[in-house]
């Protein structure tokens, strides 16, 4: 498997940053506000109990349990981090993983001059500090460090417990509890703007839509002093939150919800787009390609759809993810090569094999892009603009392309290292300094439309000439 340029946010829950892009489990009423990725901790805060009221939806597991609330605030100086403990490690047993690691990012890292970073002098200085003594978790946190300093925003260092979490998020495995949503913070903005909704959570029963914003939580700011926290509206299961929402040219109101455990694959959305002549335009927004699921989420929503007119792939939030998600949804529109990966001493071909669904393989297609288009986000969408296939409407991305491959150890620990570069078929164009250019360019800020009033919808209609 190879995965290019995802951020997980398993490496900046364990390095106590904040992650761009939380999820949230909880279930509410109206609308809903996000939570972080990870299953929070039960609170052992003191409940106040309160008499559900018909407008709040009760999710099943909660039917019959009392409904309670936490003080205002209480949830937010709780730990962020859920991961297992590590199994200890005695300093000979880290410096052969360090040994190891330091080994194989010489052998494959894409840049020979290691991205203008001192590598040897990092590397002589962490293994005097692990000759020393440290311990297990301080030494993770070190090589979590070391591989970010490189520099590249991609190559990045797992813990055996982060594995452990990052593999059942790829398999869709997704465990948590909250509302049911996921959020993308705009802390300029001051809030946090709902990207997607899991159907049948209380986000999805209280109406809760993408673009939709939280502002507060309990009455506290999501955002305060520069930060905004989502993790204000974790809680033990089963207990309320209420959010001051904002829909897009709305007013602000709270709504009350239950929060839930939610077990369920990251959804897309998929959806036909009203036009006045009757033609079939499909639309389908991919979250993301870390996700083993997306695929098949994507191959139902196409046979469901039927023979179309036009399909928008919207990839304006998509942080990228691995080749076994990425190569299986480029077959269901491209069947060919669409370029070469690039390491150090050899170059492979990127070949797809067609897996027509109705017309996928010819129908008109556009593709949404945007600078939160990440990595194979990125080379997605460009390898289809490159060779003809789509136009892109949107954003210049901001080039973050290299692709990372994996490397696993005795410990349980993994690696995943910037090898390769992509080089587009047709123009050879350098994404990684450039980015990639749309053919339109049609941007608004996410929190500041809904499907109906997109701006890069409508630009796609209006490049093929409808409305």
């Amino acid at each position: 498997m190879k995965r290019l340029g995802v951020v997980l946010f398993l490496l900046l829950l364990f390095s106590l940053s904040c992650s761009a892009l939380s999820r949230a489990g909880e279930k509410l009423s109206s609308t809903g506000t996000a939570l972080s990725t990870v299953t929070s901790t039960a609170i052992p805060s003191t409940l106040t109990p309160i008499p559900p009221t018909p407008v709040v939806y009760i999710p099943p597991a909660c039917q019959g349990k009392p409904v309670a609330t936490l003080p205002p605030g209480a949830t937010s100086a709780q730990p962020t981090p859920t991961l297992d403990v590590n199994p200890p490690l005695t300093t000979q047993e880290q410096l052969k993983v360090f040994d190891k690691l330091v080994a194989k990012v010489n052998e494959v890292y894409l840049y020979p001059d290691f991205n203008g970073v001192d590598w040897k002098g990092i590397v002589k200085d962490e293994r005097a500090k692990i000759a020393q003594g440290l311990d297990t978790e301080t030494f993770y946190f070190d090589l979590v460090t070391m591989i970010t300093d490189l520099g590249d925003d991609h190559s990045q260092f797992e813990s055996p417990a982060m594995v452990a979490q990052a593999d059942a998020e790829l398999s869709g495995k997704n465990d948590y509890v909250g509302i049911g949503a996921v959020v993308l913070p705009m802390v300029a903005k001051g809030r946090a703007t709902i990207l997607s909704v899991f159907p049948d959570s209380s986000a999805d029963h209280g109406g809760l839509k993408p673009h939709d914003s939280i502002l507060a939580v309990d009455g506290i700011p999501i955002v305060q002093d520069g930060v905004a926290h989502t993790e204000r509206t974790r809680g033990p299961e089963c207990s309320a939150v209420v959010l001051t929402i904002q829909s897009p040219g709305g007013e602000p109101h709270d709504v009350t919800f239950i929060r839930n455990r939610i077990s369920a694959p990251l959804p897309i959305e998929a959806r036909l787009v009203p036009t006045t002549d009757g033609s079939r335009i499909g639309y389908i927004y991919l979250p993301t390609f870390f996700d083993e699921t997306i695929p098949g989420q994507v191959k139902k929503a196409l046979e469901d759809f039927g023979p179309l007119d036009g399909l928008i792939l919207d990839n304006r939030m998509n942080g990228g993810g691995s080749s076994d998600v990425v190569e299986p949804i480029l077959g269901y529109f491209v069947d060919g090569p669409l370029g070469n990966f690039i390491s150090q001493k050899a170059k492979r071909p990127l070949t797809v094999t067609g897996d027509p669904v109705n017309n996928s393989l010819t129908v008109p297609l556009i593709v949404l892009v945007g600078e939160d288009t990440v990595s194979f986000g990125e080379i997605f969408s460009g390898a289809l603009q490159d060779i003809g296939r789509a136009k892109l409407i949107g954003q210049t991305t901001l080039g973050n392309v290299e692709i990372l491959h994996g490397y696993s150890f005795d410990d349980g620990s993994r690696v995943w290292i910037a090898q390769e570069r992509f080089d587009p078929l047709v123009s050879h164009a350098n994404w990684e300094r450039d980015g990639i250019h749309p053919d339109v360019q049609a941007y608004a800020d996410w929190d500041t439309f809904t499907f109906e009033t997109d701006p890069a919808i409508a630009a796609a209609l209006a490049l093929w000439g409808k409305k």
